[in-house]
């Protein structure tokens, strides 16, 4: 019998400059906290793990030298289901200072409320009900 492939859990993982910021954007946006956090002498984090209603967004400073692709070909697609409104406006609300909006908070062919966005620290965003 073959043995059946499991993993622990996957992860959302950003590597963005100003870490630290970043973290707590995120915290504000999706009520997150801290489930673990590496810090780095000057407050970025070598490695933190945020808790995002459940599922983990883990962040990491990117390193000096290396170029950051604002917006690549990764988008993180939060679905958060009808009557949670609330959780998508305070998400737009916290996100959209400093982003570049590609699809405005509203109605679109497949939910009543949502939006697309790269945040400030270059992350590609599509959250809605």
């Amino acid at each position: 019998m073959a043995m059946r492939k499991t993993m622990h859990r996957s992860m959302m993982q950003v590597n963005v400059r100003r870490s630290d910021l970043a973290a707590g954007m995120y915290q504000k946006a999706f009520g997150a906290e801290f489930v673990a956090r590496h810090p780095y002498d000057d407050g970025t984090f070598m490695h933190a793990e945020l808790d995002v209603c459940g599922q983990i967004l883990s962040l990491s400073e990117l390193p000096a030298g290396q170029a950051a692709d604002p917006g690549n070909t990764m988008m993180f697609c939060l679905h958060f289901g009808k009557g949670r409104e609330a959780l998508v406006q305070q998400a737009y609300d916290a996100l959209k200072d400093g982003a570049e909006i590609g699809a405005p908070l509203g109605p679109n062919d497949y939910s009543t409320f949502h939006f697309c966005l790269i945040d400030r620290f270059g992350v590609n965003w599509c959250i809605f009900v």
